[in-house]
């Protein structure tokens, strides 16, 4: 065909806006020519709208019957391969000359709706260059996933094609994390007008602390198993028909309120909350005339929960830790192990939960801290 022959010639000249009006030209006249197809993907790829481009050259993958046009949509397609890849090479290089983004970070997947799954799929296979069903099972329907721990300025480079094809995820900074105050807290002195509290530092030196209602931007709640170790017996096992088993005793309930403008969270723990000094919240039992001594600590935690929520009015409070502290907890032991978890459970047998949760809670800070930047 003349004038396919005439497009190539335009577009090995590099003439482009000639191109495209001779490849309209012929797609008006015969819209189902394969050829026609093949170089407007082609012309997309040397434009460098590479996704266009790919577009064109799968859809003649799936519809074409001439050898040759297959054989030249497969060429386009690695060639967009081959550039992407090398642009994600020296992106990264370039990143990584820079001292500050050797720093090690976390590059976390956000929740993906259903309707955008399939298409969030392929695009995660293709950045990351891994097949479609990895990329199916990293994604989340609910919740945050850690996709990917290393230096900060690799992790951008991905974070950022990523929300380009978008992918919700963001990353931080391990160091970032590492500074945000936490203010462990041992009891309300007084609730209004401000609030103060007496509570305990990084360094576990005792003080008191002041803060508006108004400074709380969110409001993170978590439960933290507590582990025994038990007998599991099975008569069924050939041998050790007795074996030693972590099982889950209890839960310690935690609550973290976040002051992004002082960069401090005020974080609350049933386990270690002093309810019988300070203000003692109003007891919501049926029985009002029950000593207080009588009252379950959980009862006396929900009580202090509805106090503070009164307070707090419509703050924004994120619960889906549980999810994010299986799988943190399992898969990534040597992140948490460098993590300070503040947080006083008395444990005879250590998890990662409890830096888990930190960090759970420390990635939620931060999030309301890039909205502000």
């Amino acid at each position: 065909m003349k004038e396919i022959k005439e497009v190539a010639t335009l577009l090995e000249q590099k003439n482009y806006k000639q191109a495209a009006k001779l490849l309209k030209k012929l797609q008006k006249e015969d819209p189902q020519n394969l050829w026609v197809q093949l170089y407007i993907g082609r012309w997309y790829e040397e434009i460098d709208k590479l996704e266009s481009a790919e577009k064109f050259y799968r859809k003649l993958l799936k519809d074409a019957t001439n050898p040759q046009v297959v054989i030249q949509a497969r060429q386009g397609l690695k060639r967009i391969e081959n550039i992407e890849k090398n642009r994600q090479k020296e992106a990264i290089a370039v990143a990584k000359s820079n001292p500050e983004n050797i720093e090690p970070g976390l590059l976390i997947l956000e929740p993906v709706s259903k309707e955008n799954k399939q298409e969030a799929v392929k695009n995660l296979a293709r950045i990351m260059k891994i097949d479609p069903y990895s990329a199916r099972m990293q994604l989340q329907n609910r919740g945050w996933r850690i996709y990917r721990v290393g230096a900060i300025g690799e992790l951008k480079v991905y974070g950022e094609e990523m929300l380009k094809a978008g992918i919700p995820v963001f990353w931080a900074k391990i160091s970032d994390i590492e500074k945000i105050n936490i203010f462990r807290v041992q009891y309300f002195q007084s609730i209004s007008p401000q609030a103060n509290i007496v509570c305990l530092n990084e360094q576990d030196k005792m003080g008191s602390l002041n803060f508006d209602w108004s400074e709380v931007v969110a409001k993170v709640e978590g439960l933290l198993p507590i582990f025994m170790d038990a007998m599991d017996y099975d008569p069924r096992r050939r041998s050790q028909k007795i074996r030693h088993k972590k099982m889950t005793q209890d839960y310690a309930n935690i609550l973290d309120l976040h002051l992004s403008s002082r960069r401090s969270i005020i974080r609350f723990c049933d386990q270690n909350y002093q309810y019988q000094k300070g203000i003692t919240p109003k007891i919501q039992t049926q029985e009002q005339s029950l000593l207080k001594a009588q009252t379950t600590n959980r009862s006396k935690w929900n009580d202090l929960v509805n106090m503070i929520d009164q307070k707090l009015g419509k703050v924004q409070t994120w619960s889906n830790f549980t999810a994010f502290g299986e799988v943190t907890s399992r898969d990534y032991t040597q992140l948490l192990s460098r993590l300070k978890s503040h947080i006083d459970i008395s444990r005879k047998i250590e998890t990662m939960w409890d830096p888990a949760f930190q960090l759970y809670s420390s990635l939620v800070f931060l999030t309301y801290s890039r909205r502000s930047a």
